[in-house]
């Protein structure tokens, strides 16, 4: 059934309505891209002021780094973090990160543990036949980041409590230029001595040398729960980046597919309107002829 001007008109409508909303989103995507990627920089002076205290207590207090020796036997446990995504419009991003979650557990040796943040990623990593323990919901702000980070802390505590050498694992998508990512891991526990070796190593940027007071235990303890949290927090920061870089480029592909579709539907229209015009025309000359020719 051929199109009428009518019909022609609520499609360019509606069109342009979509074409509103998918730029609102557009507008949405790129201002949280922003504010994370301003919290991942943000990390960087905070990660540095850990490093520099997990020096001081490395190096005048040997004998406490010993509460975070690299384990004789291979870890009985394996506890993993995957960060996916709760919302559509982002692609492969959930898939991208699964699989590579998948392939990297399957070649870890040890019984893992899986928590996933995001209700799809969750819903992929069960389809791969991964086992499954916690379902976080993913932030939707800075803000909301810290409690989520707070959470995934007392669960992988919890777990570590009843197998001592297990370790943690972090999986997430690590942005890149423009809109694109790729899918990192990060083993986060245990510290091995090759870690500490190299806090070890690293110049105090003055020349007065820092000394730790009171227990150096529970201060390198302290300063190993804050190292946890800016790598939690990197981590989920840099995964909401992700995310919503892979949203802004559906959307701008979205966008000029609509484009492109207005431009068609504009020019049916003008055709169809032109093609009406010289009908009528057509029908006024041939009844003045008419008239002309019985006179």
């Amino acid at each position: 059934m051929s199109d009428t001007t009518e019909s022609l008109r609520r499609k360019i409508s509606s069109a342009a309505d979509l074409q509103s909303v998918v730029r609102t989103m557009k507008a949405l995507a790129a201002s949280s891209i922003g504010q994370y990627e301003k919290s991942v920089r943000a990390l960087a002076d905070y990660y540095r002021a850990v490093e520099l205290g997990l020096c001081a207590c490395l190096g005048a207090n040997q004998p406490a780094a010993t509460v975070a020796e690299e384990p004789k036997a291979p870890p009985r446990a394996i506890n993993a973090i995957v960060f996916g995504s709760d919302q559509g419009l982002v692609g492969q991003f959930n898939d991208v990160v699964a699989d590579y979650a998948s392939n990297a557990l399957a070649a870890l040796p040890g019984k893992c543990r899986v928590w996933a943040v995001g209700q799809r990623v969750h819903t992929r990593l069960a389809a791969a036949g991964l086992p499954l323990v916690g379902l976080f919901t993913v932030p939707n702000s800075v803000q909301a980041i810290t409690p989520l980070v707070g959470q995934i802390q007392i669960e992988s505590e919890a777990h570590r409590d009843k197998a001592e050498n297990a370790a943690l694992w972090v999986f997430h998508n690590r942005p890149l230029r423009g809109a694109l990512y790729e899918p990192v891991k990060q083993r986060l526990l245990p510290l091995d001595a090759q870690w500490q070796q190299g806090l070890a190593k690293i110049h105090w940027p003055t020349v007065n040398l820092p000394e730790v007071l009171g227990d150096g235990v529970a201060t390198l303890r302290a300063l190993v729960g804050e190292y946890l949290f800016i790598s939690l927090f990197r981590a989920c920061a840099e995964s909401l980046a992700s995310e919503n870089a892979s949203r802004l480029a559906a959307m701008e592909r979205a966008d000029r597919n609509i484009h492109d579709l207005l431009e068609q539907l504009h020019g049916s229209f003008h055709q169809l309107r032109q093609s009406g015009i010289d009908e009528e025309l057509f029908d006024v000359i041939s009844g003045f002829e008419a008239l002309g020719g019985a006179r």
